[in-house]
């Protein structure tokens, strides 16, 4: 994968990371509706921002290497 790509898929995966966290937000105000949603909606959240941090780990050591 090259620099470029991966800033590519980096951009994308922020734009799905955002929508997710203003998700979560919106749930968690409607608390205690729809509760039982809540460990499912936050664990889709986090999975996403440990795949965010860990691509964005890989751009840095790419980068670095140049």
């Amino acid at each position: 994968m090259t620099i470029e790509e991966l800033t590519v898929k980096i951009r994308k995966l922020n734009s799905k990371a955002g929508q997710m966290k203003m998700d979560l937000h919106d749930l968690a105000e409607g608390l205690p509706t729809d509760y039982k949603k809540l460990m499912d909606v936050a664990a889709e959240t986090y999975e996403i921002y440990r795949q965010l941090d860990e691509l964005k780990q890989q751009l840095k050591k790419m980068e670095d290497a140049q």
